[in-house]
């Protein structure tokens, strides 16, 4: 049977009515010495039941707070993914021949503070040189053109730097709690096996930022398995060569990969799904919530290869809050996606 966690007023009422009962009292006084006293141990009594109930979710790995999952992870060998660094690179002007040496401290108007990694001369008024964020996540994150001043100034360097073509990228939280329980548990009902199929997709969930992977047995030929993956923490789900790189290694490593196999890891190809979509009511907060609705679906459902069915997409229109009656005129049947093509989210035309 279920405990169930009695509520304060239950707890104040037991007290006094047992010692109504054991000291003869009658009725207590809520501002009498007895009544105050159990008002007061009411309180306490409450708070332990309170300590036993949180003391229970900590019994088991899917429902721990994060400290104690963080327990239950290492009891089993897995461990959070810790955040990254942003990186890119920086352009500076000044004075031709001045050197900008390794560790200068740039600051971006938030109070994000980056350092570089490299020295370089400035040729022709500008030099680019690399630069890393102070603090690891994605907050360190920045596009092209920004402005960064420099903390200590320098002769010869102007004191504006600006972050170049690409900007800063990479930056990574540590991974949320709810994404290393689905990974803990992962691990308890799916224990490893030397090289499985749902291996791969573990080992590759294991990197930074990867939320969902995709493993293909055999796919080029005895011996081979292909695997693929996305971010669904990033504005662009579609992992880029760099990230590809970073999960082929980490499976490559002999610590992993069985010696047998010929693992290559590839990103999928995106491919939009636009929808036509008639509301009523018809609101910008409606049309808000049905495009989020939609847009979960597609993180549940969307993976390589994969159909979305039409049954799934009109659902998904139906539940969102504030929806009252629709119309999805496209897609207008289940849509279809070849090996290695992933539904990403595109356009919605309102009629």
């Amino acid at each position: 049977m279920a405990f169930n966690r009695p509520k304060l007023s239950d707890i104040n009422s037991r007290i006094k009515a047992d010692i109504e009962t054991r000291l003869n009292t009658g009725k207590l006084l809520a501002a009498s010495f007895l009544g105050g006293m159990a008002t007061s141990y009411a309180g306490a009594v409450h708070s332990l039941h309170g300590h036993i109930v949180w003391a229970t979710r900590q019994l088991f790995p899917d429902t721990a707070d994060a400290e104690n999952l963080d327990r239950w992870a290492s009891i089993w060998g897995v461990e959070r993914t810790p955040a990254t660094f942003s990186v890119g690179n920086v352009t500076f002007t000044g004075s031709n021949g001045t050197i900008v040496p390794t560790g200068v401290r740039l600051k971006r108007s938030d109070g994000a503070f980056y350092l570089t990694t490299a020295s370089g001369t400035i040729v022709a008024g500008v030099v680019t040189i690399a630069v890393k964020a102070v603090n690891a996540g994605a907050a360190g994150d920045m596009d092209a053109g920004v402005s960064l001043e420099l903390v200590n100034s320098i002769a010869g360097i102007d004191t504006t730097a600006t972050t170049a073509a690409g900007g800063l990228t990479n930056g990574e939280d540590s991974e949320s709690d709810a994404s290393l329980r689905v990974r803990v548990l992962d691990r308890i009902q799916q224990p490893p096996h030397g090289g499985a199929q749902f291996d791969y997709v573990t080992w590759a969930k294991e990197v930074n930022g990867v939320t969902r992977a995709w493993a293909y047995p055999l796919a080029m030929g005895a011996g081979t398995v292909t695997v693929t993956f996305v971010l669904d923490n990033e504005d662009d789900i579609i992992p880029d060569s760099a990230k590809v790189a970073e999960v082929q290694a980490y499976i490559d490593d002999p610590i992993r990969k069985p010696v047998t196999a010929e693992v290559t890891v590839f990103a999928p190809t995106p491919v939009e799904l636009d929808f036509t979509i008639q509301l009523s009511p018809d609101s910008a907060e409606v049309r808000a919530n049905v495009e989020e609705s939609l847009r979960d679906l597609l993180r549940r459902e969307a993976e390589p290869g994969a159909t979305i069915l039409i049954s799934k997409i009109r659902e998904a229109v139906s539940v969102a809050a504030g929806e009252n009656d629709n119309t999805v005129t496209s897609p207008s049947a289940n849509v279809t996606h070849a090996a290695g093509e992933i539904a990403i989210f595109g356009a919605i035309t309102w009629t």
